[in-house]
């Protein structure tokens, strides 16, 4: 079962989460596995196994980045251990990214290190830009395929810059 129809949620990159946790608590109401104790054992796998359901939909759909990633795969626009190509003109800038990483880092230069940081939350907004209007304005039934490949290479490229930003810390 998908996490949207799990949740009775429209397919969508920005979900309400107010509504999200809304639906949450109901859901974890009605299959907690304590309200199970005196059903069958196969009931209460059963119960077991969709309160688990419930938890991961919660947390993939409550995870903007892990949202992205699900969607793109549910509509195989992101095949399991693929190795996609990032675009050139982004490999060049992230390139000299790095260089002066690894230099401010060997110097301790704290500074530079702020100031690399600040240009990569620069460049993370730079790369939402060309997105942004078909992540908001999402509708299942009439994305193209060539919006969700845009999205596919934003999600890349957001992903390799929040590793960057992870050796930052």
């Amino acid at each position: 079962m998908d996490y949207f129809n799990l949740f009775e949620i429209p397919v969508s990159f920005k979900i309400d989460s107010a509504l999200l946790k809304k639906k949450f608590y109901q859901l974890s109401r009605a299959f907690h596995p304590d309200f199970f104790t005196d059903a069958s054992t196969t009931e209460q796998e059963a119960v077991l196994e969709k309160s688990s359901l419930i938890n991961m939909a919660f947390l993939i759909l409550s995870n903007p980045d892990l949202l992205m990633e699900y969607i793109l795969t549910e509509k195989k626009i992101i095949i399991a251990d693929e190795k996609f190509q990032l675009p050139n003109h982004f490999l060049m800038e992230v390139m000299e990214v790095n260089e002066n990483l690894m230099e401010a880092k060997m110097e301790n230069d704290v500074h530079t290190i702020e100031k690399i940081n600040a240009a990569i939350e620069q460049l993370q907004q730079t790369i939402f830009k060309p997105v942004e209007k078909i992540i908001e304005n999402y509708q299942e039934d009439n994305a193209t395929q060539e919006e969700l490949l845009q999205i596919k290479s934003y999600y890349y490229q957001k992903k390799y810059l929040k590793r960057i930003l992870e050796s930052l810390r």
